[in-house]
C-alpha cells in the first residue's frame, strides 16, 4: 500500500519493451534507501516489484496486464516519473490509501489558473467517474489529489504550488495521458452495491426489526 505522497521524481534511464512485457531502469536517490529486490515501488501510480537495485538506480519489470492498463509503454529514456516506497506501520498517512492498481487512463482536457492553484480537467473512463465524488480522493500518476468536482464529462482536480513543483504534474499539458486510481474504499462499496439484489442487504425494515429506528 501507498499514500500518494510522492517522495521523489526519478528519471527513466532505459526501457526495454518486448512483445509482451517491459523492464524499466530508473535513476533515483531517496527511494533507494532501504529498498531491496522484491520490494514494491509506486512508479507513476503503478505498483511494480523491484528486480535490481544499484548505487543510483533501480530496475522493475512490467507485466503484460500492466502494459495494457497504464501509460508506462509510452515512457522513453529521460522521462520523469513519480516514485514512492511502500508504506510501513510507522508511516504517516498524509494522502489516502493507494494500492497502485490503475483503473484507467485519463486525458487532460483543460488547465486553468485559479489563485495559487492550477485546476486540471480530466476526461476519465466511466469506471473511474462512477466511483468519484466531489471532495473525494483520486490518484493521478501516483499523486494523491482531492477532486474538486465530478460531471458527466470527467472530473476536475486542483494542484497547489508544492504538488506542482514536487511531482511531474506541474508539467501537465492539454492532451497528456495519466494513470488513474479511484478511491479504494469507494470501489469496494460500489462493487458491493452492484452485486446486491432487491431485498438483500441493509434496509430500513431490517434496521427497525433490530431496534435502531
Amino acid at each position: 500500500m501507498f499514500t500518494g505522497i510522492v517522495e521523489e521524481v526519478g528519471t527513466v534511464r532505459t526501457i526495454r519493451v518486448t512483445a509482451q512485457s517491459a523492464s524499466l531502469e530508473i535513476v533515483a536517490e531517496k527511494v533507494l534507501a532501504g529498498t531491496a529486490v522484491g520490494d514494491s515501488i509506486l512508479v507513476d501510480g503503478v505498483c511494480l516489484t523491484v528486480t535490481a537495485v544499484g548505487r543510483d538506480r533501480l530496475v522493475a519489470d512490467v507485466m503484460p496486464e500492466t502494459l495494457r492498463r497504464t501509460t508506462l509503454t509510452a515512457k522513453r529514456s529521460g522521462a520523469r516519473v513519480n516514485l514512492e516506497r511502500a508504506l510501513t506501520l510507522q508511516s504517516r498517512l498524509g494522502g489516502h490509501l493507494v494500492a497502485g492498481h490503475v483503473d484507467g487512463i485519463g486525458r487532460v482536457t483543460r488547465i486553468a489558473v485559479e489563485g495559487n492553484a492550477h485546476v486540471v480537467t480530466l476526461a476519465v473512463p466511466d469506471i473511474v467517474r462512477e466511483v468519484s465524488v466531489d471532495q473525494g480522493s483520486i490518484g493521478v500518476d501516483g499523486v494523491s489529489l482531492t477532486i474538486v468536482a465530478v460531471d458527466r464529462d470527467g472530473l476536475r482536480v486542483s494542484l497547489i504550488p508544492h504538488t506542482a513543483a514536487a511531482t511531474t504534474l506541474g508539467s501537465l499539458t492539454v492532451g497528456t495521458e495519466v494513470n488513474l486510481e479511484a478511491d479504494l474504499l469507494a470501489k469496494y462499496v460500489h462493487a458491493f452495491l452492484g452485486r446486491a439484489h432487491p431485498g438483500e442487504g441493509l434496509t430500513w425494515e431490517k434496521l427497525g426489526e433490530a431496534g435502531f429506528v
